[in-house]
């Protein structure tokens, strides 16, 4: 593929004048057997380019293992974005953000109390070495100047927002020159940032949603000559646990679109396809007050969680066609769904009867967080005796991100970070009693000063003033359901339990499972964990892929923390509900 020129006019491609109209697609939010359909769509609405983020917490789990294989095979999807004749825009971090767990940043490196991330740190920059060192020989091979699709690579993401270090900008352009990335490389920053977040020598790019003109005024003001480019322009937005469904109007988002292409201005649409966030791997944010961010990467997208094509997906096709050469092919219609109702989850496993399956206790003096047992998603069950019966005051340091707590197995209370919670009181029956803290890490902060988000039990636990010493912590990433013991028909169980269930299915396609009356929990379908259910909302179903499922017999299986609806049952849905909506 020809290479990418940077003058002082603008982009050049093959020594001609070149627009990047490009659109953002998170191959690790799509499940891969729906890559191809992805692409192709992207193509058709007149992107010539792709952009995507690399995520190296889920690339590189722990520090002696690196992933390419699965969802995570990017050399593959590079191969495909290639094969629809589509360039992309690659964005490896190793700080991506993304609404993202942790911002794609490993949860192994907060096991040192004292790192210092985004920064010089030597201990941050050991562990960016590394990654970049596994990262790039796969990357190399389809780099433009290799005949491959990659015509540019983000350094950082939108470091002005966090600090203005240029040394550490500098030392990230090394790597990846290092590395053998030899086409042009570039920043983005919010036009407010863009000083902070550039460094000199590269081409410098902005991100914004609205006030087209005055965002790109502040890019020309900031950088004289050079192509003017929006590398992420929001066209949506995304949804947080407790708020509503944002949604933007398609005909005003569009005119901003047009705004932006009037200039002569290349643009990232940010995003083209959101995906799902799914497992555990949704972000939080952190303004004071803790706010983690729902499955449903959806982000009112131009094409939906289900990859089809909305209202927004025509309204920007019509405006790219103004200014660049848009396949005749039709608009693609949306794809087939199933629906099945009444699937009843008659088998239970309460959860505090498979611990011994699902992960070993560590004796401790004091509990201990998730990164200092080597845990990254899920939750930790920290537990106790207690020395005596009668009333108590149970004070937790902080709580990262929801505690339930428990006497001999049954729930006593609930403290949520996001209320700011960090006591219970409680009468305790009897000498000896078991205390259980069940900790929910429900999403690292993804930005900010925040992304030193430390999991489960923080700081010093106090029993009416006093420190008990003598804890075991037990992690519990849920990684695998493999060993649990589900028994038929069983009385209703008092805590969390999983619910299994199966439905048969005489063909495949996309749906939505919906879960009315449980209240939180998680949910697997095959094993193939599709992320968090909660009737806070908004969100209130969960896409499930279609390669997820299989002709015949499908298993389902909930994790429901608290209560559970009598019936013991869920649906599949042609459609989606993603709660009240929030223009």
């Amino acid at each position: 593929m020809p290479v990418l020129q940077i003058t002082d006019e603008g982009f050049r491609l093959d020594d001609q004048p070149f627009r990047i109209i490009s659109g953002g697609l998170h191959y690790f939010r799509v499940h891969p057997g729906l890559w191809a359909d992805r692409l192709r769509k992207a193509r058709l609405m007149g992107l010539n380019t792709v952009e995507t983020y690399v995520p190296w917490n889920l690339h590189q789990p722990n520090p002696g293992d690196f992933r390419l294989d699965g969802e995570l095979d990017l050399p593959a999807f590079l191969d495909l974005a290639a094969a629809e004749g589509l360039h992309v825009l690659l964005r490896p971090g190793p700080y991506i953000c993304a609404e993202w767990e942790g911002g794609g940043l490993p949860s192994w490196l907060l096991a040192d109390p004292g790192i210092l991330l985004r920064s010089q740190d030597p201990r941050y920059l050991a562990a960016v070495d590394d990654y970049f060192e596994r990262l790039l020989p796969a990357v190399r091979r389809h780099l433009s100047t290799n005949g491959g699709p990659v015509l540019a690579v983000q350094i950082e993401n939108e470091y002005g927002a966090y600090g203005d270090d240029t040394a550490h900008l500098a030392h990230l352009a090394r790597l990846l020159r290092r590395g053998g990335v030899d086409v042009p490389l570039f920043t983005c920053d919010q036009p407010g940032d863009l000083a902070r977040g550039s460094l000199p020598g590269f081409l410098a790019t902005a991100n914004f949603g609205s006030r087209s003109e005055q965002g790109l005024a502040a890019l020309r003001a900031h950088q004289p000559t050079g192509p003017l480019m929006c590398t992420e322009f929001w066209i949506g937005w995304f949804d947080r646990w407790g708020g509503h469904h944002v949604v933007r109007d398609p005909a005003q988002a569009a005119r901003e679109l047009d705004t932006v292409l009037a200039t002569g201005a290349s643009v990232n649409l940010y995003m083209f396809h959101g995906g799902t966030s799914f497992g555990f791997t949704n972000g939080a944010n952190d303004k004071h007050t803790y706010r983690p961010t729902v499955g449903s990467y959806d982000y009112d997208s131009p094409l939906d969680e289900a990859g089809d094509p909305t209202d927004k997906y025509e309204a920007f096709r019509e405006v790219i066609a103004k200014y660049a050469p848009v396949p005749a092919e039709p608009v693609p219609a949306p794809g087939p769904k199933i629906a099945a109702t009444g699937i009843r989850l008659g088998a239970r496993a309460p959860l505090f009867d498979d611990l011994d399956v699902l992960g070993a206790a560590v004796v401790s003096e004091r509990p201990l967080t998730m990164e200092q047992l080597g845990q990254d998603f899920g939750f930790v069950l920290y537990e106790t005796t207690l020395p005596a019966a009668g009333p108590v005051l149970l004070e937790l340091g902080a709580v990262h991100d929801r505690a339930q707590v428990f006497v001999d197995g049954q729930p006593v209370g609930v403290l949520e970070r996001e209320n700011h919670e960090q006591a219970v009181a409680f009468t305790v029956p009897r000498e000896g009693s078991r205390l259980g803290i069940l900790v929910e890490n429900q999403g690292r902060v993804n930005y900010g000063s925040g992304i030193h988000d430390r999991k489960g039990v923080l700081g010093r636990v106090l029993l009416d003033g006093t420190e008990p010493a003598g804890w075991t912590s037990r992690p519990l990433p849920l990684g695998s359901l493999d060993g649990l013991r589900f028994t038929e028909n069983t009385p209703t169980a008092v805590g969390p339990t999983f619910h299994r269930g199966t439905v048969q299915l005489d063909e495949v396609a996309d749906t939505f499972l919906h879960l009315p009356g449980w209240t939180k929990g998680n949910v697997w379908v095959n094993g193939f964990h599709l992320g968090r259910h909660w009737s806070r909302g908004p969100q209130r179903s969960l896409y499930v892929p279609g390669p997820v499922l299989r002709q015949g017999s499908n298993e389902i299986i909930v994790l429901e923390l608290h209560a559970a609806p009598r019936a013991l049952t869920v649906e599949l849905c042609e459609t989606p509900d993603l709660g009240p909506t929030e223009e």
